[in-house]
């Protein structure tokens, strides 16, 4: 079967490449009859190159590349096709193929909510207030469309309001996301990650916080959730999908 090749972003904190390791772990045990393997686009190994390089000498005749990104920003738009494209130079038999990102799934938010449940929200709290945190964009567009992240987050539950912050290149800042949130009502806060692992950034937002007077609870970054395992395994397998198709249509 054609292998899966998992790319995560890569970071300096060991927290992130540990909490990742756990996702792909674990669908690989959801999966045992596919071949899942990791690698990243920058400061942990091993990369991008070493994993396309081994799959290749292992005589594969196809692959499909799952960005684990949540947008389809530089990393996902240049960074990791300029790769690809070095390694389809290198390995002309090999057919390598990039999946969509993970992107704005709803399923994602859905394992959003788990963790805040998990921290002691309840979606039926009212006098909850949300604040979804992300890294931000140097694309106004992208930043926008993360923004309307925290209504679809909102929806189903009874909290007293949602808000995106963003840990660099745009504002809200997550100190005026919850001044919002107060002002709107809320009693609580959570801090909860558009983050698929805790890193640098996470700590910098959990810092930003703290400044701020009030009752702030922090749930998990999405982590190995069941919903980021069936985003990745439908990813994989709509791109695999496509290529069985372009093969036929091309015969």
């Amino acid at each position: 079967m054609t292998p899966l090749i998992a790319v995560a972003h890569g970071s300096r904190d060991p927290r992130s490449a540990q909490v990742v390791a756990a996702a792909v772990s674990a669908l690989r045990e959801r999966r045992p009859d596919l071949d899942v393997r990791l690698c990243f686009l920058d400061l942990t190994a091993p990369s991008v190159d070493q994993v396309i390089d081994a799959v290749a000498a292992e005589g594969h005749d196809s692959v499909v590349v799952v960005p684990m990104l949540l947008g389809a920003a530089f990393h996902a738009r240049v960074d990791l096709p300029a790769l690809l494209d070095a390694a389809r130079r290198r390995h002309p038999r090999l057919e390598v193929r990039q999946a969509d990102v993970l992107g704005h799934d709803p399923r994602l938010l859905d394992a959003v909510r788990d963790r805040i449940v998990e921290a002691g929200g309840s979606t039926g709290e009212s006098g909850l207030g949300v604040v979804l945190a992300a890294v931000g964009s140097s694309d106004p567009a992208a930043n926008d469309r993360t923004r309307r992240l925290a209504d679809a987050l909102l929806a189903g539950t009874r909290w007293s309001g949602a808000v995106t912050c963003f840990a660099t290149s745009a504002e809200p800042t997550v100190q005026q996301a919850i001044a919002h949130l107060h002002a709107a009502g809320a009693s609580r806060i959570v801090i909860a990650p558009w983050f698929l692992a805790p890193g640098l950034l996470t700590d910098r937002l959990s810092r930003a916080a703290e400044s701020c007077a009030g009752d702030i609870t922090y749930s998990a970054t999405i982590g190995p959730h069941a919903r980021l395992l069936d985003v990745m395994l439908d990813r994989y397998a709509d791109t695999r999908t496509e290529s069985r198709t372009c093969t036929v249509l091309s015969a």
